[in-house]
């Protein structure tokens, strides 16, 4: 057995408990691309976790870093969604009040203009 399958095993297992034990993350599956990406260890893309890690043991430490930040995600999914909701109400609000400026500018704007050509 390679090294690179060894290790594809070892996360597959520790995969596995993490999910037994926190089981918030039960959706997610793993993809071993040892080298793959060198600026990143390892990233959660939809429902999988990419391992870059060649190295076994920063490999694990990898996987469970970003099995914790998947889950961690999913604990704060609700804030993102509310503050992307607050956030938008706002900016339609805003526009909303903007226009309504503008249009007030341009209808005193016409009536001095009338007022000076007459």
């Amino acid at each position: 057995m390679r090294r690179g399958e060894k290790t594809q095993i070892v996360l597959e297992q520790l995969l596995r408990r993490l999910k037994e034990e926190v089981p918030l993350g039960r959706r997610l599956s793993l993809v071993y691309r040892p080298g793959s990406d060198s600026s990143l260890s390892g990233e959660v893309v939809g429902d999988t976790i990419y391992i870059y890690e060649e190295d076994s043991e920063k490999a694990k430490d990898t996987l469970i870093h970003e099995y914790f930040d998947y889950v961690m995600s999913i604990a704060i999914e609700p804030y993102r969604a509310f503050a992307n909701l607050l956030i938008k109400h706002l900016n339609d609000e805003a526009y909303r009040k903007k226009e309504e400026i503008v249009e007030g500018i341009v209808r005193f704007y016409k009536r001095r203009l009338r007022a000076t050509t007459s």
